[in-house]
């Protein structure tokens, strides 16, 4: 049974890390609103599989791909309602197998854009691309990093504004010998061309548990918009999680 409690332990804490060499299937779940004058709302489902290869004894290739399925109301004004894909990213970090010095760990590659909206209002119509990194720390049962990466649109529709966007997340994470997990993060972007933040922060909860021989991360939490475009959402949203972890 310990041997059982320090194997979920040990899961528990991989997944604080961006780029651990472990296969997840995570379901995230958003919810935001005050969108504009209409107060619109938007719910989120952002499907994202963590699928890591080796590629030799120094090095693994981490791909972590971000597909949106989203519900929105009236997000741009009284413009009804959308359900559909949002565009898909797709950040490949090439990382080393072994952590460094005071367990370093980190990655770099590149990011990618794909215009896979299925409609005008959940998508920008542009292909993208951009450089991604990640640095993190592993100092006992704490996790802190960094994750960012910058995506300028190359192609696309001509009558949507060109992409310049800067994504920073920083993180830190508290793992317990019980599996359970507490973090704090933020998913803060930049965009200039519109020369606006968005910034929410999100704190959450989680837990691994066992289904049968399949562990399974449950998280839940409150996120918080410190500041927004003045049509982006605004105030207090939810977010939870389920993730699939397939250890090797």
């Amino acid at each position: 049974m310990a041997d059982d409690a320090d194997s979920q332990a040990k899961l528990a804490k991989q997944l604080s890390n961006p780029v651990a060499p472990l296969a997840v299937l995570p379901f995230q779940f958003n919810y935001d609103r005050g969108y504009g004058p209409e107060k619109g709302d938007q719910l989120q489902l952002n499907i994202q599989p963590i699928i890591p290869f080796n590629l030799n004894a120094d090095w693994n290739l981490i791909s972590r791909t971000i597909v949106p399925i989203e519900q929105q109301s009236d997000i741009a004004g009284p413009s009804g309602d959308q359900f559909g894909l949002g565009d898909t990213l797709l950040s490949l970090f090439f990382s080393p197998v072994d952590s460094g010095v005071d367990g370093l760990i980190w990655g770099a590659g590149p990011v990618f854009l794909f215009p896979t909206a299925t409609d005008d209002l959940l998508g920008t119509e542009k292909w993208g691309a951009g450089p991604t990194g990640v640095i993190a720390f592993e100092h006992g049962p704490w996790t802190t990093g960094l994750l960012a990466n910058h995506v300028w649109s190359y192609a696309g529709a001509d009558d949507r504004s060109r992409i310049s966007t800067t994504m920073t997340q920083p993180f830190i994470s508290y793992n317990t010998r019980s599996a359970w997990t507490f973090s704090l993060t933020s998913e803060a972007e930049y965009d200039w061309v519109e020369e606006d933040w968005i910034v929410p922060l999100d704190f959450t909860v989680g837990k691994l548990v066992m289904a049968g021989r399949q562990p399974i991360s449950l998280t839940l939490g409150a996120r918080y918009l410190a500041t927004a475009p003045a049509n982006g959402p605004e105030g207090w949203g939810l977010r939870a999680v389920v993730s699939f972890v397939f250890p090797k």
